[in-house]
């Protein structure tokens, strides 16, 4: 098949009967459910941190509470495709679930903060791995024609975790304990171990098992660069933080250079992952790029509204939610695109995510509350319009033999940069005087420095954009 004919017949519109008519629903359910379980997780959590506080203590070690579990889910994340190519996807995936069943067993029973850490670490390795398999699983098992539909249904599952999140920890929280809520997602994660390995099934457009070992030296590689820059954003200081970020950031780049070779079965990472002139390249150069820009409004956000605007605790989750809430809507109604509109729907999801950036520098020191929500649909809405045309772009474009390292690479780097934002954005906070804050003139003041400086990254972001929506021949459709 030419590659003008593999266009035309992946480009027609797919109807949501057609779709729930020829898709393996099954499989569609894993992947919801791996997301749900990932994204729900964290949410919970946020909201049950005072409480756990309250009664182990640990006050010194909360921000580890996040940092572990991005550690987890990033190095499980990498290595997940290189999973999937050698056990295929039952193995793996079960697995993953019941690391992270394991996790919410450990936390639940944990009598100090270093348990109930230990026990985040293993929820961030399997819901990393389970997230990133399930990329993968889009990627493979399906039709490229099925992959916006299939992400709308995901995007909608990662809306609901949004607004059930917080619901569901308070209520645990108020209603029982903090524990029973990490019994109740060990028995979730559990389930779904056991549905995996007696039900799921092995769709036969699953790609040939490859030969591969474990790349150790990689992975520890890897490892030590995420905890170095998570150790860095831990506790912001002028010589620790640029230190363990340089060191952080060195360590990346031989990791890069030893997962390089061309001939090298057990890459972790696609070929070129952050040169914009190549489709993976763009692809995760620009994800990287977004996700520094994007940290602040999840990291900071809530603090300002609340500092400068006097809102609720309720009212600031839910302007936060709105960005889930635009990426779930945006998404459902962009799905039945065609293919040849994937340039064109990338740009305005990239350009919407950008624009946010100078909308929040405005509306989260001015207001009105109802304008910040406007701007947090704005940049989820980005993400939903692109998001899907993203993945089916990069994957036609790529050789495939990376199609699997793409696919479970995305989410990887996007909280790989979410972990690098997160530390920039506390140098900058640092810098400009967030700890000494004592009144909402001084909170505007540091809001307008702290969303300046997310205007470079995001500008980064349109080199690999440009990379990814040029004009380019796609590989043939296997």
């Amino acid at each position: 098949m030419s590659p003008k004919s593999a266009v035309d017949s992946d480009s027609a519109s797919v109807s949501w009967s057609e779709f729930a008519g020829v898709v393996h629903l099954p499989s569609v359910a894993l992947v919801c459910l791996a997301v749900w379980l990932h994204a729900a997780d964290s949410l919970v959590v946020a909201t049950m941190l005072p409480a756990i506080v309250s009664e182990v203590g640990g006050v010194t070690l909360v921000g580890w509470m996040v940092a572990l579990y991005e550690i987890g889910s990033i190095v499980a994340g990498a290595v997940s495709a290189l999973s999937v190519m050698r056990f295929g996807f039952r193995i793996p995936m079960a697995c993953s679930a019941l690391i992270f069943a394991a996790g919410c067993l450990l936390s639940s029973l944990g009598p100090e903060m270093s348990v109930i850490l230990a026990g985040r670490l293993l929820q961030g390795a399997g819901g990393g791995g389970l997230v990133a398999m399930g990329f993968v699983v889009i990627s493979v098992v399906f039709e490229r024609r099925y992959t916006a539909r299939i992400l709308a249904v995901v995007s909608a599952f990662w809306g609901l975790s949004a607004f059930m999140g917080p619901l569901i920890g308070g209520i645990f929280v108020e209603f029982a304990t903090w524990r029973l809520c990490f019994a109740f997602f060990f028995l979730q994660a559990f389930a779904l171990a056991i549905w995996i390995l007696l039900r799921a099934p092995t769709h036969p457009r699953q790609q040939i098992i490859q030969q591969t070992s474990v790349p150790v030296l990689r992975l520890l590689v890897l490892s030590t660069s995420v905890i170095c820059i998570a150790y860095a954003g831990v506790e912001i200081s002028e010589i620790k933080t640029p230190l363990f970020i340089g060191l952080g950031l060195i360590t990346f780049v031989v990791f890069l250079s030893i997962d390089g070779g061309k001939d090298d079965a057990n890459r972790l990472l696609p070929l070129s992952p952050l040169n914009p002139l190549t489709p993976a390249g763009a692809t995760l150069s620009m994800i990287l790029a977004l996700a520094v820009a994007t940290i602040p409004i999840v990291a900071f956000g809530p603090l300002f509204i609340s500092a400068i605007h006097g809102a609720s605790a309720l009212t600031v989750g839910y302007i936060v939610a709105c960005s889930s809430i635009g990426w779930t809507i945006t998404a459902i109604i962009v799905s039945a695109a065609p293919e040849r509109l994937d340039p064109i729907l990338i740009c305005v999801g990239v350009l919407m995510v950008i624009s946010s950036i100078p909308g929040f520098l405005y509306a989260v020191p001015i207001g009105p509350l109802w304008l910040i929500a406007v701007v947090a649909a704005i940049e989820g809405g980005g993400f939903g319009v692109s998001w899907t045309f993203i993945l089916r772009r990069t994957t036609a474009l790529a050789a495939p033999t990376d199609t699997q390292r793409i696919a479970a690479a995305l989410p990887t780097i996007q909280r790989f940069g979410y972990a690098i934002g997160a530390v920039y954005i506390g140098l900058v906070a640092n810098a400009v005087g967030f700890a000494s804050i004592s009144n909402s003139a001084e909170a505007q003041a540091v809001a307008k420095s702290i969303f300046i400086a997310c205007i470079p990254p995001a500008l980064l972001a349109l080199p690999g954009l440009w990379g990814l929506v040029r004009k380019q021949e796609y590989e043939p459709v296997v």
